[in-house]
């Protein structure tokens, strides 16, 4: 299977791999609920090579009061020709979307391989789900090689004059896209939302992939059912179905006749069961976090320490800062787990270091906005080890103190973020702090006036300490605001070191940053995303002269002196 980006350079080697998408069907599921059906969600774990032990990769959305779940989200996975790569999919019905895995119901387990499902007939994978009874179901897999295609499309839909399908009321009806695959049978790609009692319901506009309904062939079949809600779940009314295809969509606008199979077949005269509108589509080149890269996008790096007093005394062993000859303090492990990634995005490998909550010296002045290096005028480190080596030796230097703000930090870094409105530098500002913000209301402010630059903001809590302001910093559920004012966009990201120090108490510090690292750096390709989508950048290689990224520059060096003593 060849992969359809694949480049052939002579005299170099590669890997052949390509990128596969996993879907995933049940029936005839395990019933665990007493008043209703259940409510599937499918797990997917994989396993490292050499390894049989599994760690969950993703899970799919949940879908209420169904035994035979189509589910929309895919499993997107790097096939290997060479690699025996193990796959185990596990089914719970959800109680509730918050609980933890272990105390949604078990419905079954099916195990295979990734190659399994590609060598079946049609790329298409049956197997019985085993469980604690006998009969537990079975599950469908089919995969399909993914498209380089990146277009994506915003449409928009509307019905006109659909049939009545409630007794009581009119419809409530919903859209289904699917995408037909190489044996004719369809995959369901896409759901609308359900519009209620309405025969001329109007969707709101969604977006989508045009690989995830077409796979890039814009001839390709598409199938779009229109149903009528039911709460049961399992037994949705059939409006009407037509099919087109993704250029007929590209055209932006189109009117398409539902039909129902069974009406017309038993009805004379049968002309439609009503009417689906669209009224927009645009399709816009969706570019990737690599293409950016590629671009030049330079990503700079900023390290904000807290040295307040919270901490503990340095020269005790039960300090949050004390310097362990033979293991690394909490402090160091995020800075290094951090750091070693982002750093093969920094050129030059120069990363400015902060602190904050400190006395510093020569005067003992407080400060919430000084170099590490002590250099106000030249506060960059040389790497990882640079680093570490100038926050060891502040340590020995400074009187912790406090209070614990980030205010300041983080406004010294939007600073240098606003030099850039071309995206061709971006900001990661890591704090990483043990205690509660004492300046809440000024970093709140502070984040949301940052939220419309070209910066992150990841914030790792150490120690013991009740970090749920910072759970409101992160903003994943809703938008944070501060007197009126609402951030543009998502920017920070919070974890609580202590959820890592797993590895760390079995002497696996590797591991235990390197789930630190991908946890907390997750978001921050789809946050640069946001900020280049919001402000219309593409990258400079792809881009008309007047739209391109400018070329990487070194950002500024100069740091604002410490603030007066307070």
């Amino acid at each position: 299977m060849a992969h359809p980006g694949t480049q052939f350079l002579p005299g170099t080697a590669t890997v052949p791999a390509t990128k596969v998408e996993i879907t995933v069907s049940c029936r005839n599921l395990r019933d665990r609920d007493v008043m209703s059906k259940s409510d599937p969600m499918c797990v997917l774990y994989t396993t490292q090579l050499g390894s049989r032990q599994y760690a969950e990769y993703e899970r799919t959305e949940q879908i209420k009061n169904t035994l035979n779940p189509d589910f929309v989200h895919k499993f997107m996975l790097t096939y290997y020709f060479e690699e025996c790569q193990r796959l185990q999919f596990d089914i719970y019905d959800v109680d509730s979307p918050k609980a933890k895995l272990d105390s949604h119901d078990f419905l079954g387990r099916g195990e295979t391989t990734l190659g399994e499902i590609l060598g079946s007939a049609n790329n298409k994978l049956e197997k019985s789900l085993t469980g604690s009874s006998k009969d537990c179901g079975k599950i469908i897999l089919s995969a399909e090689e993914v498209s380089d295609c990146k277009d994506l499309a915003t449409m928009h839909f509307r019905g006109h004059k659909l049939d009545k399908k409630d007794f009581l009321g009119k419809s409530d009806p919903f859209l289904v896209f699917y995408r037909c695959n190489e044996d004719a049978s369809f995959t369901i790609c896409h759901k609308s939302e359900v519009i209620k009692n309405t025969l001329d319901p109007q969707w709101r506009p969604f977006a989508v992939m045009v690989r995830a309904l077409c796979n890039g062939d814009y001839d390709r079949t598409i199938k779009v059912e229109c149903y009528d809600w039911d709460s049961d779940g399992s037994s949705h009314d059939l409006i009407g179905e037509f099919t087109t295809n993704m250029r007929q969509f590209a055209e932006g606008k189109g009117s398409f006749e539902l039909i129902n199979p069974k009406k017309k077949a038993k009805k004379k005269g049968y002309r439609n069961s009503g009417t689906i509108e669209l009224t927009h589509c645009i399709i816009e080149k969706q570019h990737s976090f690599l293409d950016y890269i590629k671009g030049g996008m330079q990503i700079n790096f900023t390290v904000a320490i807290d040295f307040t007093a919270s901490n503990g005394n340095p020269t005790h062993t039960n300090s949050l800062h004390y310097i362990n000859p033979y293991q690394p303090n909490h402090y160091a492990q995020a800075i290094t787990a951090v750091g070693e990634v982002i750093q093969d995005y920094d050129t030059d490998k120069l990363f400015p270091v902060l602190g904050f909550g400190a006395k510093i010296p020569p005067n003992g002045q407080v400060s919430h906005e000084f170099a590490v290096n002590f250099n106000q005028q030249n506060p960059f480190c040389m790497g990882i080890q640079g680093i570490m080596g100038a926050y060891q030796n502040c340590i020995r230097s400074v009187q912790l103190y406090g209070p614990t703000n980030f205010a300041p930090v983080i406004n010294h870094v939007a600073k240098f973020a606003q030099a850039y409105p071309d995206g061709s530098n971006y900001f990661i500002l890591l704090i990483i702090t043990d205690g509660v913000i004492s300046d809440m209301e000024m970093t709140k402010d502070a984040i949301i006036r940052a939220s419309s630059l070209p910066m992150s903001i990841i914030i790792v809590g150490v120690g013991p300490a009740e970090f749920d302001a910072m759970e409101e910093l992160d903003a994943d559920k809703n938008a944070l605001s501060y007197r009126g004012k609402v951030a543009e966009r998502d920017i920070v990201q919070f974890v609580p070191f202590r959820e890592y120090i797993g590895g760390v108490a079995s002497g696996n510090t590797q591991l235990s940053q390197a789930r630190l690292a991908k946890d907390v750096l997750a978001e921050v390709p789809e946050q640069i995303l946001a900020f280049m989508k919001k402000r219309g950048l593409v990258p400079r290689d792809q881009a008309p002269p007047h739209q391109a990224i400018a070329p990487p520059t070194a950002p500024p060096t100069e740091l604002p002196t410490a603030p007066p003593a307070q």
